[in-house]
């Protein structure tokens, strides 16, 4: 048996095991506790089957699993292939079938040529840092996993592109033991945009900020970037740790990364750091000499300090964390200022689908629905919540200066 098909097997097992469904559904909330506490959403109907997870009745339902995927396990000569083990943890994902290898190099990446016009010799301008980051997380995280890219109804993501306006976007998920989610999006839309957009959620067992990464350029003029340890509590000492103090000789080494973020768009009271790296600068030497050592520094200091601390095993501890990733989803899908843009290039119901579904998946939609209206202080919205990608009109080949989102 394929390792890629093992999982799928243990799977149809399993549903012939209704007993053990209970156990093991990470769409099940428990006894009183939020409906989301399992990564299930407000449109996800509830499970009928009641949640045995903290139950007497576990302990043999997860023996009779361990036994039944290790049925299915395919020993050649001396080495046994291995799967990467469906995590039983709040939020968690079941991993995608593909190998780290197939994944990784989806839809042509790490791309060498852009989709778009350019003058410029190195025109996908961040992808330096997408590859690094990548081999940084192979060489460095635990059990790492590639997870789907699809919606709630089960559309994939993963790609999408817009022959006319020369613009695409590929979007990677992975998981490891030490976070439940690492998603990588990237926009390349020729010299007019250059995204690279990542989020880092630690497991909910650890009370710890969610590493954010906004890099953006407008027509190789106009640069933004933020890379942040965007804190959960407004107070750093809610976290298991404190963090901004090593931040801070960081963040000191590079004086054009020590932006203020203006008000009239975000509130920076809400998911940003002191010690966030923020700039808007128009000189492009600045990303090689200056973004892309600080952007490394953050990450292996985000994973550090993963590392270093304890996880919680109070049940309530780790809930609470969870509500915090919800809430931190919600404010961040509503005021996401690249919604019109995506609207522009792949639809209005692609872009609701793939800002709420996959970008931030555990948000709550809003009734009135995204704001696609031009970059600026969004009106009657939700206040509060992280950056994410820049915004831009629907036409490549260049970007009003007018249309840059105020942050």
């Amino acid at each position: 048996m394929k390792p890629q098909n093992l999982m799928l097997s243990a799977a149809a097992v399993v549903a012939q095991a209704p007993s053990m469904v209970g156990a093991f559904s990470p769409t099940t909330p428990p006894p009183g506790g939020n409906p989301h506490a399992a990564g299930s959403r407000r449109s996800r109907p509830g499970s009928s089957t009641e949640n045995r997870f903290q139950s007497g009745g576990d302990s043999q339902a997860l023996s009779d699993l361990e036994h039944l995927i290790a049925d299915l396990m395919e020993v050649n000569g001396d080495t046994v292939v291995h799967q990467p083990q469906v995590a039983l943890s709040h939020g968690r994902s079941a991993p995608s079938p593909l190998s780290m290898e197939e994944a990784s190099t989806g839809h042509g990446m790490p791309w060498t040529t852009t989709f778009g016009r350019t003058d410029e010799t190195n025109p996908l301008l961040y992808m330096p840092f997408w590859e690094w980051q990548l081999d940084f997380m192979k060489s460095s995280l635990t059990n790492l996993h590639p997870i789907e890219c699809s919606t709630l109804n089960g559309i994939d993501v993963s790609y999408n592109e817009n022959k006319e306006k020369r613009a695409r976007i590929v979007n990677h998920c992975y998981a490891s033991d030490e976070y439940r989610k690492i998603r990588m999006t990237y926009y390349d839309a020729g010299d007019s945009v250059q995204v690279f957009n990542s989020v880092w959620y630690p497991d909910a067992k650890y009370n710890l900020p969610v590493l954010g990464i906004d890099l953006l350029s407008f027509n190789r003029k106009r640069y933004l970037a933020i890379v942040d340890f965007q804190p959960l509590h407004q107070e750093e000492e809610d976290h298991a740790t404190t963090y901004e103090h090593i931040l801070q000789p960081i963040k000191d080494k590079y004086d054009n990364l020590k932006g203020r973020m203006s008000s009239k768009f975000y509130d920076e009271t809400q998911f940003f750091s002191k010690e966030m790296l923020f700039a808007r600068f128009e000189d492009g030497k600045i990303v090689d000499e200056d973004l892309f050592p600080a952007f490394k520094s953050y990450v292996k200091t985000h994973l550090d300090l993963v590392k270093k601390t304890s996880p919680s095993t109070d049940p309530k501890d780790v809930q609470h964390v969870f509500d915090r990733h919800m809430t931190y989803d919600t404010y961040s899908a509503d005021r996401d200022p690249a919604a019109g843009l995506f609207a522009a290039m792949f639809g209005k119901k692609w872009a609701e689908d793939f800002i709420y579904d996959f970008l931030f998946s555990l948000s709550e939609r809003s009734e009135e629905g995204l704001d696609f209206s031009p970059p600026g202080p969004p009106q009657g919205r939700r206040s509060g919540g992280p950056p994410q990608q820049g915004n831009a009109p629907a036409k490549t080949e260049k970007v009003s200066e007018k249309a840059l989102p105020v942050v």
